[in-house]
């Protein structure tokens, strides 16, 4: 009995090491492949940069639980979602567009809940950027028609080093909270 157990733990080992091998000369082959592409964006998931660094070396973002609140009059609504970069570098918001407002501000909350128009918001590296009732949000200002309960409202988002994410955001009553 012994002998068989010391064969497939042998034999086990030797998978690995095939395993491992083949695993080697993939990973190989590939950098081979890409490093002597001589397109700066080889495929979606191996792009670069103009520093040479690799796609996951960029913010890797993601849009989630975004909203629009019904606004109580025509002028402006408010826009709020979650962008979570799971990258090992920070991600920049530089600005957004919709069909359904002239323009979109990105406002700050201050410390003294005043609202400040921002240039830009952060996606912290590995951390997440919330956009929120009564802090950072999204202002819809020119509104081409009054958004209501039930529709949804197209927002493109443009970041600094990740392009743009299109984002069909539902609109809530004026009582909608969130789960979070």
């Amino acid at each position: 009995m012994r002998s068989i157990v010391r064969f497939r733990s042998r034999v086990q080992v030797r998978g690995r090491i095939a395993t491992g091998a083949v695993v080697t000369a993939l990973l190989l082959g590939v950098t081979a492949v890409t490093g002597c592409s001589s397109s700066a964006a080889s495929s979606p998931s191996a792009s670069s940069t103009g520093s040479g660094a690799v796609a996951y070396d960029e913010p890797v973002l993601k849009v989630t639980d975004a909203y629009v609140r019904q606004p109580p009059t025509a002028g402006m609504a408010a826009a709020y979602l979650t962008v979570t970069n799971t990258g090992r570098l920070q991600g920049r918001l530089i600005g957004v567009t919709s069909d359904m407002a002239g323009s979109v501000s990105m406002n700050r909350t201050t410390a003294s809940h005043q609202m400040v128009s921002v240039t830009s918001l952060t996606i912290p590296a590995r951390g997440r950027l919330v956009l929120r009732s009564g802090g950072d949000h999204l202002m819809l200002t020119g509104l081409r028609k009054k958004p209501t309960a039930g529709e949804t409202v197209t927002l493109r988002l443009r970041f600094a080093a990740s392009g743009t994410i299109t984002v069909r955001a539902p609109v809530e009553p004026m009582t909608y909270q969130p789960r979070n």
